[in-house]
This record gives structure tokens, C-alpha cells and sequence, in this order.
């Protein structure tokens, strides 16, 4: 990713965003799992079917300093990809953090980590060693109802979880930064008391 771009994003309030756009927002479902996260990173994708961990450890050796594992299960929300160990190795290899349409596993370890992850629950079913067909890697896949990408720009924090192109970030994120400066004013203005008809557009 731009550095450029990365350094501008990390910079953005996410939900300013939602101002502006209406598509690559994943099911409000996805929940980050720690607290005071704000994450930015590149995509790097896995489609996990019947529960093959295999899928996830193949992602895993992707993944790079500033990636996110972006996990589709196919609607399993009953076997967990993701535990203390998978997490370990995405922190080692320098992941941003991890992002699971499904369940986790090994919570208390995870929130120790400080690893972000961002999932639908947690369980204590795993997923297992063996291999799926249905299994793939660094290919699209459909996360909280969103097409992703591999190299798309992953976006998270406590709020919920965005995913755009590079060229859909780039188009939007001065137009989000100017936003996020000119809310102080208007917070000031709202706290000091003038009619909310003046500061807030009506229609």
C-alpha cells in the first residue's frame, strides 16, 4: 500500500466515512474482540470450507508486516480458524489483525496477544486438520457480505469493519479527513448552545 495513503487513512475517523459511501461496510456482526483498536492494513484472504484448518496456517504464511488475514467460513459459525496459536504466528509475522466472518477461539490469550481481531463470537469448536476442497487462498472471498480482495485496504476499529480498494481509498480519504477537522467547530458550536437548526443541515 501507499505510504502515503496508509499514513492519511490511519489519520481518518472510519465512520466519517460512512458520510460519504455506502458499499464496503461488513455486517455490523463482525465485532472487534479488543477495545481502542483502529486498524489499516492490506488484505490477505482465505476461504476456509468444512473446517479445514490447513486453509488458515497457508494464509498465514502470506502474511506480511502491515497485512490483515481476512477469513470467509462460509457461514460456519460453530469451528474457530482462529486461536492463541494462529494469532501468534499473524502477530509474529507482523499483521495488523485479523478479521473473521465466524468464530474465534482462545479469547482470554487473544485480548493477552493484543493482536486486533474482529469476528462474530467466539467457541470452543475448533476447525480441524483436514483438508477441504472448498478451501482457498489469496483468492476473493465474501467477508460480512463484502467482496474482498487480496491487497484490498482493510479498515477496523471498535465500530465495525470497512474494506475498499486502494483506488476507492485514495478517492475518498481527503474528503474524510477534511470532514473529521471541521467537527471540533461543530461540536463547540452545538455545546455553546446555538439552535441546532443553524449548525446541522435541515434537507
Amino acid at each position: 500500500m501507499d505510504a502515503d495513503l496508509l499514513q492519511r487513512l490511519q489519520s481518518v475517523s472510519f465512520p466519517t466515512i460512512g458520510h460519504f459511501l455506502e458499499d464496503g461496510f461488513l455486517d455490523s456482526g463482525i465485532r472487534s474482540l479488543l477495545e481502542n483498536v483502529h486498524v489499516v492494513g492490506r488484505a490477505v484472504t482465505v476461504r476456509v470450507g468444512g473446517a479445514d484448518a490447513f486453509a488458515t496456517n497457508q494464509g498465514l504464511a502470506l502474511v506480511g508486516p502491515g497485512d490483515v488475514l481476512v477469513i470467509e467460513t462460509g457461514g460456519d459459525v460453530r469451528h474457530a480458524p482462529v486461536g492463541a496459536v494462529t494469532a501468534c504466528a499473524a502477530q509474529t509475522a507482523g499483521a495488523a489483525g485479523i478479521v473473521v466472518d465466524g468464530v474465534v477461539t482462545d479469547i482470554v490469550e487473544l485480548r493477552d496477544a493484543g493482536l486486533p481481531v474482529f469476528a462474530r463470537g467466539t467457541s470452543v469448536l475448533t476447525a480441524k486438520r483436514v483438508a477441504d476442497a472448498g478451501s482457498a487462498v489469496n483468492v476473493p472471498v465474501v467477508c460480512g457480505g463484502v467482496t474482498v480482495n487480496p491487497g484490498d485496504v482493510v479498515m477496523a476499529d471498535d465500530n465495525g469493519v470497512l474494506v475498499l480498494t486502494p483506488a476507492e481509498a485514495a478517492a475518498i480519504v481527503d474528503k474524510a479527513l477534511a470532514s473529521d477537522l471541521a467537527e471540533p467547530e461543530i461540536l463547540a458550536r452545538i455545546r455553546s448552545g446555538e439552535s441546532i437548526a443553524s449548525v446541522l443541515p435541515q434537507g
